[in-house]
C-alpha cells in the first residue's frame, strides 16, 4: 500500500473488487486516497488514425499512475471499426509511445500473459459475452432496418427531441425472435439499460450518477458485421485483462454508468475509474485530428524532443505537485498526485514549446550519455545537409560537434536550428569575394597574419574574454582600419555572414585548427590580389 498524501485519513478511491461507500464525504475522498493490490492500466486507441497530442497525454498519465504505484502499463489497440483503420496506424503508435519514453509492458508488438492486445482477434470472447447476457435477458436481438432507425432518428429531430432508439425489439416474443434468426434476418445485440444505476465514485469528478435509461434507448453492443462496439469490447476486455484502474477522457464520463450496469449483468466487479479532463487549444477550442500539427509524428519531425513534449502537456494539466517546467519522466512519476487532478480543461500553449525544448535540449547536451547521442544524430544530419560542400572532415568530429552544442546550449531549440543558414559556417567553410574584403580594408593580409599569431599563442585552449581583449589589440596594430572594420574584416572570414555571436565567441566554438585554415584563405587571397 502506497499512501499519495500525508493528508490521508482515509481512501480515496475503492480497492480493487470493492465497492466505493458512496456516502463518504467526497471532499475528504477527493484529498485522500489508496492504492491497494496489483495496479493495472490500459491505453485503448483506436488505429483509425495516429498518435496526437490527446492521445499521448492519456498515455502518459496512464503510464505515469502505472509507475507511480509499481503496476503495468498496457497498450490495447481497439480496431473493431474495420472500414476506418488507417493503414500503418497500429505500428505508428506503438513505436510512438517508445519514442515518447513512455513503452507499455504489454502490447500488441510485445505481447503479454493476456492478449492478443488488439480487439480484431478477440471476437470469440465478445461473442460468448453477448451471448452470455441474451441468455441471461440483459441483452436482446434487434432486427430493425437501418432505415427504420433513421426515420425514427428524424422523427425525434423534428419534434426537438433528443434520437434515441424506441426499444422496440426488447418485446419480441421469443418465438418470433427465432423466426427471424432462421430466416437470417440481419441483426445486433442490444443491452437492456435498467433504471437504478448506481452512483460510482470517479477519482477526478467525484461522485457521479446518470441514469442512462431515463435518456438513451437500449445501446448496441454487438454489430451485424460480428464486431462488438466500444461499450460491450471495454467491459469485457478490462475484465479479461484484470484492469485495476480506467483512466481515460472526460468524454466517456456519462458512459460510464451504461458501463457499471454491464458489470453488473455479468457480475463482475469493475475496476476504479477517472476520467480526465480535455485536453484543448489556448483559445478554448478542442484539439482536432484535423490539425495537422498535434500529430506526435509531426513534432518528431520537427526535432521536438519527446520530455519536453510529455513536460508540456503536464505542465498544461494538472496532478502535480509542482507546475515547473524541465521535468523528466522521472520526475513526473515522483511528483504525480491523482487527487491534484482538476475537472476543468487543460489549455496548451504550443507557443511554449520551443522554450520547453530549449530546456530539455541543454539538459541533455549536459549529459555525456545523451550529448553522445545528440552527436551521432547531427553527423548524420550534417552529412545530409551538406553532402558536396564540407571541406573537412574534422567538422564531423566527436569533439568539435561535442563543442559546437556546448557553444550553442541554451540558445538553440532543437538540433535542426544549427543547419539553418545562420550556423552554415560551422560546418561549411565561407566563401568571399576580393571585393567584399576590399571594401573593408587594404590590410587584411596584415590583419589575418596578426590573428593567426594570436591564435598560435594561445595553444588549444581558446577563452572568449581574452581573446575579446586581444582582438581589440590586434586592431590597434593596423594603419588605416578602425577597430569596426577589423571585426567586420574577421566575421566575414570566419562565417560570412555580417551578424551572428561575437568573433570571439565564434573563434572559441570554431577552435584553432578551424580558424588556420580560414585565416589561411584570407592570405591567400589577398597575395592574389
Amino acid at each position: 500500500m502506497k499512501l499519495l498524501t500525508q493528508r490521508c485519513v482515509q481512501c480515496l478511491t475503492a480497492v480493487r473488487y470493492r465497492r466505493v461507500n458512496i456516502n463518504l464525504n467526497i471532499h475528504l475522498m477527493r484529498c485522500c486516497s489508496t492504492v491497494q493490490g496489483e495496479v493495472r492500466v490500459r491505453f485503448g486507441p483506436s488505429p483509425t488514425g495516429f498518435l496526437h497530442l490527446g492521445g499521448l497525454r492519456t498515455a502518459l498519465y496512464n503510464y505515469i499512475f502505472a509507475k507511480k504505484y509499481g503496476g503495468s502499463f498496457i497498450l490495447r489497440l481497439e480496431d473493431t471499426d474495420q472500414s476506418r483503420v488507417v493503414p500503418g496506424a497500429a505500428e505508428s503508435i506503438e513505436e510512438m509511445l517508445e519514442w515518447a519514453g513512455i513503452p507499455p509492458d504489454e502490447s500488441p508488438r510485445r505481447g503479454g500473459p493476456v492478449g492478443p492486445y488488439m480487439q480484431s482477434q478477440r471476437l470469440d470472447l465478445y461473442s460468448r459475452t453477448a451471448q452470455q447476457l441474451v441468455e441471461s435477458n440483459h441483452a436482446y436481438y434487434c432486427f430493425c432496418s437501418s432505415q427504420r432507425l433513421e426515420l425514427l432518428k428524424k422523427e425525434a429531430l423534428r419534434t426537438g427531441q433528443t434520437p434515441r432508439y424506441d426499444n422496440r425489439c426488447s418485446h419480441l416474443r421469443a418465438e418470433q425472435v427465432q423466426e427471424k434468426l432462421a430466416q437470417g434476418v440481419p441483426h445486433v445485440i442490444r443491452f437492456c439499460l435498467e433504471e437504478g444505476a448506481e452512483p460510482f465514485q470517479d477519482l477526478v469528478f467525484g461522485l457521479n450518477h446518470h441514469e442512462v435509461a431515463q435518456v438513451e434507448g437500449d445501446p448496441v453492443i454487438m454489430k451485424a458485421d460480428g464486431f462488438p462496439t466500444y461499450h460491450l469490447a471495454n467491459v469485457v476486455d478490462d475484465h479479461y485483462m484484470r484492469i485495476s484502474h480506467v483512466l481515460r477522457g472526460s468524454e466517456w464520463l456519462i458512459s460510464t454508468s451504461k458501463h457499471l450496469l454491464m458489470y453488473r449483468a455479468l457480475g463482475w466487479q469493475p475496476p476504479t475509474f477517472g476520467h480526465l479532463p480535455l485536453l484543448m487549444n489556448k483559445d478554448g477550442s478542442k484539439l482536432s485530428k484535423r490539425q495537422g500539427d498535434i500529430f506526435i509524428q509531426s513534432f518528431q519531425t520537427d526535432g521536438v524532443l519527446p520530455e519536453a513534449l510529455l513536460d508540456i502537456t503536464t505542465h498544461c494539466g494538472s496532478g502535480f505537485n509542482t507546475t515547473r517546467v524541465g521535468r523528466r519522466i522521472d520526475e513526473l512519476i515522483s511528483e504525480f498526485n491523482p487527487s491534484k487532478i482538476t475537472t476543468h480543461s487543460a489549455m496548451l500553449d504550443l507557443e511554449k514549446l520551443p522554450e520547453v525544448n530549449r530546456i530539455h535540449l541543454k539538459h541533455r547536451i549536459e549529459d555525456e550519455d545523451q550529448c553522445r547521442v545528440l552527436i551521432k544524430d547531427l553527423q548524420e544530419q550534417i552529412k545530409q545537409a551538406y553532402p558536396a560542400e564540407i571541406q573537412d572532415e574534422e567538422v564531423l568530429h566527436e569533439d568539435y560537434i561535442r563543442r559546437m552544442l556546448q557553444f550553442r546550449k541554451g540558445h538553440i531549440s532543437s538540433l535542426k536550428e544549427l543547419l539553418s543558414p545562420t550556423y552554415s559556417y560551422m560546418w561549411v567553410r565561407p566563401s568571399f569575394s576580393n571585393q567584399q574584403v576590399a571594401a573593408l580594408t587594404t590590410e587584411a593580409q596584415h590583419i589575418a597574419s596578426l590573428v593567426l599569431k594570436l591564435v598560435a599563442e594561445g595553444g588549444e585552449e581558446l577563452a572568449t574574454d581574452q581573446l575579446s581583449k586581444d582582438l581589440k589589440t590586434v586592431a590597434k596594430q593596423t594603419k588605416a582600419t578602425k577597430y569596426r572594420e577589423v571585426m567586420k574584416l574577421l566575421r566575414l572570414a570566419l562565417s560570412g555572414l555580417q551578424q551572428g555571436p561575437s568573433v570571439a565567441e565564434m573563434m572559441v566554438c570554431l577552435g584553432p585548427a578551424e580558424i588556420n585554415h580560414r585565416f589561411q584563405k584570407l592570405v591567400q587571397l589577398s597575395e592574389t590580389s
